[in-house]
C-alpha cells in the first residue's frame, strides 16, 4: 500500500500546481494546437471546421471562460460534468442543455443530472451568445461546449488539445429512463464501469483516464454515503471516513465534499495519489485501485502527470466524438436550451415532400 505524503510535501506540491493554474489564466487566448493524428476523426468532423466561418472561436470561448473562472473557479468542473453527462446519453450534441418541452422533462430532470449547475448552463448560454454575435449561427452548441470543457481541463491546469468540430445539435432531448440507463452510477465497481465504456468502444486506458476528471469538483453526501452507513466500506481509509461522517452526519444530508482532498480546484494527477491512500470518494472511483485489471494504470498515472495528461487527452477526444451528428444531421441551435422555432412554411414543406414520398 503507497505511503501518504507528508504534510510539507503535500503543501509544497499544492503550491505548484496552484502556480500552474495561475498561469493557465493568464493567457487570454487559445494558440492552434497540434492536432492528434493518432486518433481517428469521424467522418463530417474536422480539425479546422470554422478556419473561415468563424476563425476566432476558440478564442472567444476562452477568453470568456478566463473571466469566469476567475469569479468561480468551480464552474471548470461542472461545466466538464455536462460534457460527460451530455455524450454519455445519447452522444456528443448538446441534448443535456435542451430544457423540457410539452412533451416531456428534458435530461436535466432525469436524478443524475439533478446536481447538474444551473450557472454552468448559464455560462454555455452567454458563450453561444458571444459566439452567435461575431460569427452569425454558424458553431453548434454541441462544439461550444465541447470546446469549453476542453477550456475548463486547461484553466485549471491541465493539458490543452486540439478538439475536432463539425458537431451538429440534437432535434430531441433523451428520455428519463434513457438518460438514467446511460450514465455510469458513482456505485458502480470496476467490472462493470469496464463493459460500459467497451460498449462506447472506450478501452480500459480510457476508462481510468477519463475518470481522472474527478481531480476537479464537488459531490454531494447522498451519492457517496452507501460507503459510510450503515457500515463502512472496508477499501476507505478509516480517517477519511471520519472525516466524511463529520461532513455527512446523514446518508441524506444536502452537504457536498470536494472530490479531490489533495487539490480539489486543480486539473493534476492528485486523484490517483487518493485513490492509492484509499481515499476515493465514489465506489467507481476507488475500485480503479482496488481492480488489478486498472491498478496499474492508476500507479502508473499517480506517479507520472504527464502521462496521465497524455492518455486523458486522447480519451477525451475519443468520448467527444460518440454518436455525433454532422452535415445535415439535427441543426445549429441559435438557444442552446430550445430547438429552433420553424415558419409554418418550412413545416408545410416538410409535410408535403412527406406525404408525396408516401405516393
Amino acid at each position: 500500500m503507497a505511503k501518504g505524503y507528508s504534510t510539507r510535501v503535500l503543501t509544497f506540491l499544492m503550491l505548484i500546481s496552484l502556480m500552474a493554474v495561475t498561469l493557465n489564466l493568464v493567457s487570454s487566448t487559445a494558440e492552434a494546437k497540434k492536432p492528434r493524428r493518432d486518433v481517428p476523426i469521424v467522418k463530417g468532423l474536422s480539425w479546422s471546421f470554422y478556419q473561415k466561418a468563424c476563425p476566432k472561436v476558440e478564442n472567444i470561448i476562452r477568453k470568456e471562460l478566463k473571466k469566469v473562472f476567475k469569479r468561480d473557479i468551480g464552474l471548470a468542473a461542472a461545466i466538464l460534468r455536462i460534457h460527460f453527462h451530455d455524450c454519455f446519453v445519447q452522444g456528443c450534441e448538446a441534448s443535456v442543455l435542451l430544457a423540457g418541452s410539452a412533451s416531456g422533462p428534458g435530461e436535466q430532470s432525469s436524478i443524475p443530472n439533478l446536481t447538474l449547475r444551473q450557472q454552468a448552463f448559464v455560462v454555455i448560454d452567454n458563450l453561444r451568445a458571444l459566439v452567435q454575435k461575431k460569427c452569425g449561427q454558424v458553431v453548434s452548441c454541441s462544439d461550444i461546449l465541447a470546446l469549453a470543457a476542453r477550456d475548463s481541463v486547461v484553466l485549471s491546469g491541465g493539458p490543452d488539445y486540439a478538439v475536432p468540430l463539425g458537431r451538429r445539435d440534437s432535434l430531441a432531448f433523451a428520455s428519463q429512463e434513457t438518460t438514467l440507463n446511460n450514465l455510469p452510477p458513482p456505485f458502480a465497481n470496476a467490472s462493470q464501469l469496464i463493459a460500459d465504456f467497451a460498449n462506447r468502444n472506450l478501452n480500459i486506458t480510457d476508462l481510468v483516464a477519463l475518470s481522472g476528471g474527478h481531480t476537479i469538483g464537488i459531490a454531494h453526501c447522498p451519492s457517496f454515503t452507501d460507503r459510510l452507513y450503515p457500515n463502512q466500506d472496508p477499501t476507505m481509509n478509516k480517517s477519511f471516513a471520519n472525516n466524511l461522517k463529520r461532513t455527512c452526519p446523514t446518508a441524506n444530508s444536502s452537504n457536498t465534499q470536494v472530490l479531490d482532498i489533495r487539490s480539489p480546484d486543480v486539473f493534476d494527477n492528485k486523484y490517483y495519489v487518493d485513490l492509492m491512500n484509499r481515499q476515493g470518494l465514489f465506489t467507481s472511483d476507488q475500485d480503479l485501485f482496488v481492480d488489478k485489471r486498472t491498478r496499474g494504470i492508476v500507479e502508473s498515472y499517480a506517479i507520472d502527470q504527464q502521462r496521465f495528461f497524455e492518455d486523458f487527452t486522447v480519451a477525451m477526444i475519443k468520448m467527444g466524438q460518440m454518436s455525433v451528428l454532422t452535415g445535415t444531421q439535427g441543426e445549429i441551435r441559435s438557444n442552446c436550451s430550445a430547438r429552433n422555432t420553424r415558419s409554418f412554411m418550412s413545416v408545410l414543406e416538410e409535410g408535403i415532400e412527406e406525404a408525396i414520398s408516401m405516393i
